[in-house]
């Protein structure tokens, strides 16, 4: 029986900018392309072969079998928002079978819980994925802590043209409580899972820069100094997630060098752009977890291979009935998490004509919103440098 999963169809949303011009301007920018149509249902199996690499070997042990029994903790990163095809659990957490920790269970022959969920903070890994931990548990990953943060919020801010928001004031909140409040509560977390899996080797996963300096969006407005300052915040949220992980005891694998050369923007990208459904937007897609955070996180096991290649994937996809099914005692708790998802710039709101009315903005005009926007940028950049002297 195959998993029930969704596929989505990428395409790039068109209303952004509704009633006004459409296309690129002079701002920072090469030409200008919206997230490829990409034909989703078709090649995922062919294509993560190559991706995972050889001929199949020995199945794994069967599910439950002594030293396999392997949690998956965290937020949307670790769930596989992005990939496109989720398992139908009644839930919004968006868990794929495309997701690194599917993959690293086919590949290391493990018994995989699949408790990540999109919108998960520590608090919700706390009060809803916790409770799949046990003695018997031999493995555990997790990512958490972007949602704390506000990640979503602020690269929401960051998307839109500065005359209509404050993107620097955005990361200077999101970087006061990594460094302030975040580690505190992860702390006390890792505590948790120490305590709840004594016997369990504990992998600690952080996040990619998303960002290379380009904007290749026609609908977003990131600037480079922007997208550095993004990409600052996912290192020291890094840096605070691994002083902590190795304060409990626990393994980071930091991701970063992996996703080097594939950011957005970048070819191949293997973190998506702007795209539709938005929900999917500056997640990594099918290839991130192949051949980033599954590649880098499978050494963290300690393991063998008992899969690979074709094998590995088909295992992963199978296994989305069970996945299914060992969720469905936790689905109540489950949908109370509240999915913390990016939102893509719109210019036709009131708020936005106000703003642009404010700014001198002639949003009849692509040449004009951007104009203005970089008149801001540099304005804002120019406080924030005062600010630091």
């Amino acid at each position: 029986m195959p998993p029930v999963i969704r596929l989505h169809a990428s395409t790039a949303p068109t209303s952004a900018l509704a009633g006004g011009p459409s296309g690129p301007s002079g701002r920072h920018r090469r030409s200008p392309r919206l997230t490829r149509p990409m034909r989703w249902a078709a090649a995922s199996v062919a294509t993560l072969t190559g991706i995972l690499g050889g001929a199949g070997l020995a199945g794994p042990p069967s599910a439950g079998a002594a030293g396999t029994a392997y949690v998956a903790l965290g937020d949307s990163y670790s769930s596989g928002t992005g990939t496109r095809a989720y398992l139908e659990d009644g839930t919004s957490c968006q868990r794929s079978v495309y997701a690194y920790p599917a993959l690293d269970a086919a590949s290391l022959g493990l018994s995989l819980t699949f408790r990540a969920c999109s919108g998960a903070t520590v608090a919700d890994v706390t009060s809803t994925q916790l409770s799949a931990l046990s003695t018997s548990t031999s493995y555990v990953t997790i990512s958490v802590g972007g949602n704390d943060a506000g990640f979503a919020s602020v690269l929401t801010t960051c998307a839109q043209p500065s005359w209509l928001s404050n993107c620097n004031a955005a990361v200077d909140k999101a970087q006061a409580f990594v460094g302030s409040t975040l580690p505190s509560r992860l702390t006390t977390l890792y505590g948790s899972i120490r305590a709840k899996a004594p016997n369990a080797r504990v992998v600690v996963v952080g996040y990619p820069r998303i960002f290379n300096g380009d904007d290749c969006s026609a609908l977003t407005w990131f600037s480079a100094s922007e997208e550095s300052r993004l990409n600052a915040t996912a290192d020291l949220l890094n840096a605070r997630t691994a002083t902590a992980a190795a304060a409990a005891g626990f393994t980071f694998v930091n991701p970063t060098s992996v996703f080097t050369g594939h950011a957005v923007c970048d070819s191949p990208e293997w973190i998506n752009n702007l795209s539709f459904p938005v929900s999917e937007s500056f997640h990594p897609n099918r290839s991130g977890h192949a051949s980033g955070y599954a590649v880098a996180t499978r050494p963290a096991f300690g393991l063998g291979l008992t899969r690979t290649g074709s094998d590995a994937v088909r295992a992963a996809v199978a296994s989305g009935p069970a996945l299914v099914e060992g969720n469905a005692r936790w689905a109540a708790v489950d949908r109370t998490v509240t999915p913390e998802r990016f939102v893509a710039p719109d210019l036709t709101t009131p708020a936005a004509r106000a703003a642009a009315a404010r700014a001198g903005v002639d949003l009849g005009s692509r040449a004009s919103i951007d104009r203005v926007d970089r008149q801001v940028q540099a304005q804002q950049d120019a406080v924030r440098s005062a600010s630091l002297r």
